[in-house]
């Protein structure tokens, strides 16, 4: 059995310098007798990544440095020279027309990240602002309010600022509550 694998491993070196980079890989694969999903299931690599490795459909990677991470484990699962692999790999994906510009992309993914971060730490701060902002001015607005009905009662003529006798009614059924509650509070209120 050892004698048939290293005649195998031989093999598929002698083959890999005239084969291509994924059809070498799936017969390094198959030679060990490793399903994908067993691939998959050890690596976590998406099988859909590990078949356009075979196939060579470079394009279906998701790109830059993560693209080699894939080949690594991949060539790591099988039990390959991970490094010599990668090499391989970028050989073969260079070949195909792509360009490389793993530092490019991650640099961009990673500025991405956090500007998307800052963006919403952002956004949550603006919202914030803004709702003390209204809550601030409907506490002034409370507090003038307040102030004026306190003085106007004690001056007599707040009962004098209502047009008709029904708005003022009505007014002072709504406030009655409030005006008990603040009285509760501060017996000073009460009239």
């Amino acid at each position: 059995m050892v004698m048939l694998n290293l005649l195998i491993g031989f093999f598929t070196r002698f083959r890999s310098q005239m084969g291509s980079f994924g059809e070498d890989l799936r017969i390094e694969r198959t030679s060990r007798g490793i399903a994908l999903e067993d691939i998959t299931a050890v690596t976590k690599i998406s099988q859909r990544y590990l078949v356009a490795l075979e196939q060579e459909k470079f394009r279906s990677l998701p790109g830059g440095i993560l693209n080699k991470g894939i080949v690594r484990g991949y060539a790591g699962a099988l039990g390959l020279d991970q490094q010599d692999w990668t090499e391989r790999f970028l050989k073969a994906y260079l070949a195909s027309g792509q360009e490389i510009d793993e530092d490019r992309s991650w640099t961009a993914f990673a500025s991405n990240v956090g500007k998307a971060r800052i963006i919403r730490h952002d956004a949550a701060e603006l919202r914030l602002r803004w709702f003390g902002a209204i809550l601030l001015l409907l506490v002034v607005a409370a507090a003038a309010f307040i102030g004026v009905r306190f003085y106007g009662l004690r001056a007599g003529w707040w009962s004098t600022m209502m047009p008709t006798q029904a708005v003022s009614a009505a007014f002072h059924s709504a406030w009655s509550p409030v005006h008990k509650l603040v009285s509760r509070i501060h017996p000073r209120f009460h009239r």
